[in-house]
Parts: C-alpha cells; sequence; structure tokens
C-alpha cells in the first residue's frame, strides 16, 4: 500500500526537506506541494491525497482556516507541524480542534537528532495519520460561557468518513469483540483515570465538558503531549469545564470535581498516606516510550487504591494503558474503553479491549454522561 501525500508549507527548504525523507520510504508518495492554506484546499480536492501535512503559519490562508475548509469539503487526516512553545500549543489545539489528527515540531532537532531516527518517526507517523478517522469526532460545546476565552471556542467543522481510493485504502482495523460488555454498576471511585494519546485533546474535551462542577471523585489525566504543551492544553480545558483542572505539580492533593493533568516529558504517580491522595511527579524515564505513561499512572492507582478506581482508554495509538488496566483489572477496579468507531486511532482502546479488560466499551458521545450516572 502507497500512502499519498500532499505538503503544504510556506518554506521551499522544508518542503524539499519532508518530501525527500517521505519519498525515501517506498511506503509514501508525495503527490503535490502547495505554499500557502488556500492552494493546499485546492489541492486537497483536486488530488485527493490520503494525507495532508500542514504548516500553521503561512500568507493568504493559515493552516487553521486551511484545516476547517479541507474538513468542510473533503475530509482527510491533516498532520500539522508547529513550534514547541506556549503560542506553538495554542494554535496546535486549535488545529486538533478543527480536525488535525496529530501534529510533531517543525524543528526537525526536536524529533530526533539522529537522522535515521527522524525518517523513521516521521515516515511511521504519516503511516498511522493515514489509517486515522478524521470524521470520527463529534462536535464539542462549551458550558462555561461566562469567561471569555474566544480563541479556544471556535465549533469544530462537520466532518464526514475520509475514503481512500482502493489502492491507497490504509488496512483494516482488528474489530473489537463482539459481545458488548454489560453496565457496571454505579459506585464510588476514589480516582477516576483517564488516557489517551492521538484524537485525544478533542475527546478529553468531549468528556470533561459533561461533567458537572460537583462531580464526587478527583480525576488524573494522562495525554501524550510535549512538555511545552500541557500548560496550554490545561489552562484551554479550565477554560471550557465546569470542573477544575489544571497541569499537575508534586504534592498536589487530590480532590472531588478537580481533574490534574500529567506534565509532558514526565511521569505522574498517585500515593495514598494517611487516608491522603497526593501525586507525584518524577522524572521522565528513557527507557519508557511515553512520557507521561499511562501504565506507569494507573499501575500507582492499582497500588494505592485496589479495587476503587476507574479507569478509562480513549483514542490513541499504540497500547500504553493496557498493563496499567491490567493491574487495575487485578485488584477488582472497573475500566471503560472507547469504541472503535468514535477512536480517531483505535490503538489504545483497542489493546485493552482484545485483551478481555473492558467493562465497558462506548462511543466517546456517550462517555461524559456515563460518567455523571456510573460515579457516585
Amino acid at each position: 500500500m502507497t500512502v499519498s501525500v500532499l505538503v503544504v508549507d510556506d518554506s521551499g527548504f522544508f518542503r524539499k526537506r519532508l518530501t525527500e525523507i517521505l519519498m525515501a520510504s517506498g511506503q509514501i508518495k508525495v503527490v503535490g506541494v502547495a505554499t500557502n492554506g488556500r492552494e493546499g484546499v485546492e489541492l486537497a480536492e483536486s488530488l485527493r491525497p490520503d494525507v495532508i501535512t500542514m504548516d500553521y503559519e503561512m500568507p493568504v490562508m493559515d493552516g487553521i482556516s486551511a484545516v476547517r475548509e479541507i474538513m468542510r469539503k473533503r475530509p482527510t487526516p491533516v498532520l500539522m507541524f508547529s513550534s514547541l512553545t506556549y503560542e506553538g500549543a495554542r494554535v496546535t489545539l486549535d488545529a486538533l480542534e478543527a480536525g488535525a489528527v496529530d501534529f510533531l515540531p517543525k524543528n526537525f532537532e526536536e524529533i530526533a537528532r539522529d537522522t535515521s531516527q527522524l525518517q523513521k518517526i516521521l515516515i511511521q507517523r504519516v503511516l498511522d495519520v493515514a489509517g486515522s478517522r478524521p470524521g470520527s469526532r463529534p462536535a464539542t460545546t462549551s458550558p462555561k460561557p461566562a469567561v471569555a476565552a474566544p480563541e479556544s471556542r471556535r465549533p469544530l467543522a462537520t466532518r464526514g468518513s475520509h475514503t481512500a481510493s482502493p489502492a491507497h485504502r490504509p488496512e483494516p482495523l482488528a474489530r473489537e469483540p463482539v459481545r458488548k460488555p454489560r453496565k457496571t454498576e454505579a459506585r464510588h471511585y476514589s480516582v477516576v483515570g483517564i488516557g489517551t494519546s492521538t484524537g485525544g485533546p478533542v475527546a478529553l474535551q468531549k468528556v470533561l465538558t459533561a461533567l458537572p462542577a460537583t462531580f464526587p471523585s478527583p480525576i488524573v489525566l494522562v495525554q501524550h503531549m510535549p512538555a511545552s504543551f500541557t500548560p496550554a492544553f490545561a489552562e484551554r480545558l479550565n477554560r471550557l469545564c465546569r470542573i477544575e483542572v489544571r497541569q499537575a505539580q508534586d504534592g498536589d492533593v487530590l480532590r472531588p470535581g478537580l481533574a490534574l493533568l500529567a506534565p509532558g516529558g514526565k511521569q505522574m504517580m498517585v500515593e495514598s498516606r494517611g487516608g491522603q491522595a497526593r501525586v507525584r511527579i518524577l522524572p521522565g524515564d528513557d527507557r519508557l516510550n511515553y512520557k507521561p505513561s499511562v501504565d506507569v499512572t494507573f499501575g500507582s492507582l492499582a497500588r494505592s487504591y485496589p479495587g476503587k478506581t476507574l479507569g478509562l482508554i480513549l483514542t490513541g495509538m499504540g497500547a500504553d494503558g493496557k498493563e496499567g488496566c491490567r493491574m487495575m483489572k487485578q485488584t477488582g477496579s472497573v475500566v471503560w474503553s472507547q469504541d472503535e468507531k468514535t477512536s480517531v486511532i483505535y490503538g489504545m482502546p483497542m489493546a485493552v479491549a482484545k485483551a478481555g479488560l473492558s467493562d465497558e466499551v462506548l462511543a466517546l458521545d456517550e462517555i461524559g454522561a456515563r460518567l455523571v450516572e456510573g460515579v457516585r
């Protein structure tokens, strides 16, 4: 299978370098290049690529506006390139909300210093994005109308399912178990843990904005994201949600109505001492693929609150969270996972479901209401 790619960037050097790397793979064909967002929208319609790589700052039409237009006219998986800065994070989150699937740093040295490793990461990310579902996310609402945050309230574009041409159709994903687990009874949970990766920023926004300020359990969030992005993401969620959301700091105390987001580049663990739950923020271990890691956080929940936690795995590539969920299940805790149809990439939730660890498999638009109903 050859994946066709459209490169949209106003930098001639970047277009040339990215094209060279992708074409060298033998699995990817760059079918066109555009120098601004308007050209990108037009070529997306005429070339019908499987994946579009998109810069965010360009003349004529910026990347976010281009993503919105593409999702309105012909939904196609988009991989954004942005800077690893606070402003870059804000813009990238806007692009993800507009419909982009994933993002990478535009400075290639921030991806990998070794050229061969850089090529491997870029190629694999494009291939992963090619198998995503850009039309799988429902629109997100903002229940805090009194707080002014116009840059974070742009509505999601309406999207349909992207259909690749027969020669370029991604391999079908493994199916979920036919038997849909029955609903677990409503109960009290000492902590609710949510883990996600690709597609997670929009999914978390959808889930958390459905929760009331009086939600009865503390929440810990693990989203695969660079260290420079998590502060802006936590601030964005806090503006939109009725519960409080902030980036976790070492020693923070968990309490109902508070969601703590693991900082990028580090590991977050939960400890229970004297009946009080606190988070520990530890340096990221280079031996682990993910910093933060869902397995690390969920494993600490299993140890600190055996049988008293709810774990939820949302959209994302890979299998991070499966072993953490296994540990939670071994102590008698409950695990839910997102379904295939509404996952942008059905990797992490599929790993949990295929391992028989999911007590419930839920569509994204069901999860918020299910949390309100099932957590006392």
